[in-house]
């Protein structure tokens, strides 16, 4: 069971990473998801540039070696997701990086719906 929910985890983590770096796109169809992301997108840029660990990291390493795992190997969820999630070698110069690429993308996504006929981001009508 305790393995189920590290993979639980470690998807909910992708998905987070997703929402986080490309949730502005959703914003465009969905404007009231700006108030979601907007949050989320502050704490995944905080954790990049502060070099912190993402507090679903420590709990899915937990749920693991509760269920007895030592490693990754030989599922969907490690050959994949992993990879991902935790990329091997990832630097302190690369966590920047991903950070300013994930604003990049999102600040651009806001400046464009503030400048375009003067909608409001919580505007439903789309």
């Amino acid at each position: 069971m305790y393995g189920l929910l590290a993979d639980a985890v470690l998807v909910a983590h992708l998905a987070f990473v997703l929402f986080v770096t490309l949730g502005g796109l959703l914003v465009l169809k969905w404007r009231r998801l700006a108030w979601l992301h907007i949050p989320a997108a502050a704490w995944g840029a905080t954790i990049e540039f502060a070099g912190w660990i993402c507090p679903l990291t420590p709990l899915e390493n937990d749920l693991r070696a509760r269920a007895g795992q030592s490693g990754y190997e030989g599922d969907f969820i490690a050959r994949y997701l992993m990879p991902v999630v935790y990329p091997d070698g990832l630097t302190r110069q690369d966590q920047l990086l991903l950070g300013s690429a994930a604003l990049a993308i999102n600040l651009a996504i806001y400046v464009w719906l503030l400048r375009q006929g003067g909608q409001r981001i919580t505007d439903s009508g789309r």
